[in-house]
């Protein structure tokens, strides 16, 4: 998943980015209406990661949630539900997407919207689906496997709906955006002897980046969130996020630090990905940033791609670095 084009966090420090390229795509403007409303932002509230944890474990209870699957197809209604019984308005997108072997996947993104009249809006994604075939296990007979994902995909979701919880209750300014990417783990695995081509994966985000759930669609900026749960996850600034929106980056590791968890977001160039923000950036032309953990010694950590990736990885004071700081973030918006 997403690892062809990653660069060793040391080789990726040294590469640069003109300023405009961090403001490419940037939303279209705001009303004068709403450019000129005095309208307070809303206290931001206090992240559960508890009720996060929940949402993860929810998930892989239903089993992989690969494409074409019955736990798929539960998981899916259980998260439209959720989004639904937490306020949003909810939007399902279905597409027939075909894998790289040419496997057609029934897929569905699934969209919950807040304020969705409001011009001035916030995207928050993640995938749902999960990796057909733990490639990465250490043990060779596990390879034809599927992954679990309580990190690789889990995560992220769980997150998202403890967002969607606390908007409910007491909304901000800005409207919000959660979208949950499907397909997004299809890419060809590593025996696959045909070309591995970048487009494989995140089949879902080039769906809705061409096909977006509203008419003319845009947002301000996006936050993907990948992996956000392991123990001891460190998230470097990736190196696409640098490329297309520089300036969220920014936004996001300054708010982390002022949270009281810069032990999680460090400061310093990541690698490149190819991850569901890059095809938002490129297509959507949302300027989008990916929240992904690095390390020098297993990448995305020694579960990644495994069938280790299980509950047993998943540490709520990771969920709640990343979920306090993503509220944190977007209740400072006005």
């Amino acid at each position: 998943m997403k690892i062809h084009t990653i660069l060793t966090l040391a080789a990726s420090a040294a590469i640069t980015f003109a300023a405009a390229s961090c403001n490419a795509g940037k939303g279209k403007a705001e009303t004068k209406a709403e450019a000129g409303n005095g309208t307070a932002a809303a206290a931001a509230p206090t992240f559960n990661e508890d009720s996060a944890y929940s949402y993860v474990k929810a998930q892989v209870d239903f089993g992989p949630r690969i494409p074409n699957s019955q736990a798929h197809k539960a998981c899916g209604d259980y998260l439209a539900s959720k989004l639904e019984s937490f306020g949003a308005t909810v939007a399902n997108q279905y597409a027939d997407l075909t894998m790289f072997d040419g496997t057609l996947l029934k897929a569905r993104n699934i969209i919950g919207s807040y304020r969705p009249e409001s011009k001035k809006r916030v995207a928050l994604f993640a995938h749902w689906d999960t990796r057909p075939w733990a490639d990465k296990d250490p043990d060779e007979s596990k390879h034809s496997n599927p992954v679990t994902g309580a990190n690789d995909g889990a995560s992220g979701v769980g997150v998202l709906l403890e967002v969607a919880r606390l908007i409910q209750a007491n909304a901000p300014f800005i409207g919000v955006d959660i979208i949950f990417f499907d397909a997004e783990d299809c890419g060809a695995p590593d025996t696959y002897r045909g070309r591995h081509e970048e487009e494989h994966w995140c089949l879902g985000s080039q769906y809705w980046s061409r096909f977006p759930h509203a008419q003319g669609y845009n947002a301000r900026y996006g936050i993907l969130l990948d992996m956000v749960g392991g123990r001891n996850a460190t998230f470097y600034q990736e190196a696409y996020s640098m490329q297309y929106a520089g300036s969220i980056v920014e936004k996001v590791w300054t708010q982390a630090a002022a949270s009281g968890y810069g032990s999680y977001f460090i400061p310093e160039r990541g690698g490149a990905v190819t991850d569901d923000h890059l095809f938002v950036n490129r297509i959507a032309r949302i300027p989008t940033i990916d929240i992904i953990p690095m390390d020098e010694t297993y990448g995305f950590g020694e579960f990644w791609h495994t069938t280790g990736d299980t509950m047993d990885v998943i540490d709520k004071n990771t969920l709640k670095a990343v979920g306090q700081t993503i509220i944190n973030v977007i209740y400072d918006e006005k």
